[in-house]
């Protein structure tokens, strides 16, 4: 995992590579900071965030195979984002076969408020809490 940067005018853009795949854009134009978002990414991050013991099958966590059902997306795209919220620090793995994860929101608090993966996961505009809620 590395950063390069490139210098346009007044713009900095910063791409993230993991594997020959820029996962993440964003520009800083001053102080204002700007995030192209990983529709994805955020899905991944909001189900294990929001996740009950009621909706995963063991008490450790969710398997990528499960989350994937879940979510109505390729498994490979799941174990991707997984891949990046592990490097972030914020979600942890149990087990080998079958991995379980699980979101670590003491991490989470601790993030710095400029990293993008963690103003990604605090835009809810566009988030539909009925789908990790019941308000019975």
């Amino acid at each position: 995992m590395y950063y390069t940067y490139t210098k346009k005018n007044t713009y900095v853009i910063i791409i993230k590579v993991l594997k020959k795949n820029a996962d993440y854009i964003f520009g800083k134009t001053g102080n204002k900071m700007e995030t192209i978002e990983d529709s994805d990414l955020k899905k991944v991050g909001l189900e294990l965030m929001f996740l009950t013991p009621e909706k995963c099958s063991r008490s450790e966590g969710i398997s990528a195979v499960e989350l994937s059902k879940s979510l109505g997306m390729p498994l490979d795209t799941v174990k991707k984002k997984l891949k990046i919220l592990l490097d972030k620090e914020i979600i942890r793995v149990y087990g080998i076969n079958p991995k379980l994860w699980k979101f670590d929101e003491y991490k989470f608090q601790k993030m710095d408020e400029d990293d993008e993966v963690y103003r990604l996961l605090c835009n809810f505009d566009d988030v539909d809490f009925d789908r990790y809620f019941s308000y019975n």
